[in-house]
């Protein structure tokens, strides 16, 4: 794998060299840098379906460099899974509803956006226009609006919505392809220990499909004294199996439960939940670079965020929950400059490069700089 430290530290060097890395897939990038057919199978490809959801073949090439450096060689002491110790709902989502309402805000659900109203003098969005599912429609008043919603929703709005349609960088967001995922929750009638708390499955168990486990019952504070084991499985670039149903993918987890962890095969499922959810994480395929937007518009006063906005001056990077907390984070403060009113949000910047990657950047920016200088293009490509 060391000759891929080459790509690493030069993929970003420069828009143009970026842009050419993402033109190529992963496995185009893996292929020329000599990577071994073993660590492909048996690594490479494993951890990128359940790291980017994806096979390498359908993966832009720089975004899994950016993967691998943010979560990986940059930064080798945070290559970890975290999970709540609670339920998510409770411990993050309404805490944040309550202080959103105590600050005179209202969230306001099962509706859907439908359409976008513009003031004539200023090009500014003045309305956002909502529908309930009877069809009955709502205008908000709007001073700032910010659309943090992933590539599905936002294809469906901009089909329905004139304003966006008629603008080019909202147009390009068709261009852009989303991923299919399965959750499961397995609930046993003992308890089994398992050697580690976070799994992933490597290679032998789907093709073209990614898949994770994890034991609840050492991560959650709610399953800590379950009497039997409780199992987080979850499949990505889940395709070929969105048609099963509910018991067959059951079955299908709790044979890979019994291939990495035998003490399964004696235990019963007693109960279980399999939620899926089509079209609903970001696919960072080759050239979609060019197709996602940024985050301001060419609406002054609509900004964009999630993890797949592009041009954000932040280290996190890749399909992740923290650029997309980033990149509300930068929205919150682009609504602050724009109406004068409210304070900065903090955003921590991550933390510096391990030495010897700052080391490779500055050697790889000096070479390329030499070669520039005589009209030679990055020798990496």
């Amino acid at each position: 794998m060391v000759p891929l430290l080459a790509a690493v530290v030069d993929f970003d060097s420069s828009q143009e060299t970026y842009e050419r890395y993402d033109s190529m897939t992963a496995l185009e990038l893996f292929q020329k840098f000599g990577v071994s057919r073993a660590l492909y199978e048996e690594f490479l490809r494993p951890l990128l379906l359940v790291g980017l959801f994806a096979p390498p073949e359908e993966l832009s090439a720089a975004a899994v460099l950016g993967t691998f450096y943010f979560y990986t060689l940059a930064h080798q002491n945070d290559f970890d899974v975290c999970w709540a110790r609670g339920n998510v709902s409770e411990v993050v989502f309404a805490p944040l509803v309550d202080r959103i309402e105590r600050a005179g805000g209202s969230i306001v659900g099962g509706r859907l956006v439908s359409d976008l109203r513009l003031d004539p003098a200023t090009g500014a969005v003045n309305a956002v226009v909502s529908r309930d599912r009877e069809g009955n429609q709502t205008v908000h008043q709007a001073d700032a609006v910010v659309f943090a919603i992933g590539i599905t929703g936002m294809q469906k709005l901009v089909s329905a919505c004139p304003v966006l349609a008629s603008r080019e960088e909202f147009r390009r967001i068709n261009n852009l392809h989303s991923i299919d995922c399965i959750a499961t929750r397995l609930w046993f009638d003992r308890r089994v220990s398992t050697q580690f708390p976070a799994n992933v499955l490597g290679k032998g168990f789907e093709e073209s499909t990614g898949g994770t486990f994890f034991n609840l019952n050492d991560l959650q504070d709610e399953y800590r004294d379950e009497p039997g084991a409780v199992i987080a499985a979850d499949f990505y670039h889940s395709n070929a199996l969105m048609a099963m149903d509910d018991a067959d993918i059951v079955a299908k987890v709790h044979r890979n439960l019994v291939t990495c962890e035998p003490g399964f095969a004696g235990a019963q499922v007693v109960d279980s939940a399999v939620l899926r959810f089509p079209k609903a994480v970001t696919h960072f395929s080759a050239g979609s670079y060019s197709s996602r937007p940024l985050q301001t518009t060419s609406l002054p006063n609509v900004f964009m965020a999630g993890d797949w906005v592009k041009g954000v001056p932040h280290g996190a990077n890749g399909l992740s929950q923290e650029r997309a907390y980033v990149t509300g984070l930068r929205a919150a403060n682009f609504v602050v400059d724009r109406l004068g009113v409210g304070a900065h949000a903090s955003i921590l910047p991550v933390e510096p490069d391990e030495p010897y990657i700052s080391t490779l950047k500055g050697v790889a920016k000096g070479v390329k700089s030499g070669l520039e200088s005589l009209g030679i293009r990055s020798p990496f490509l």
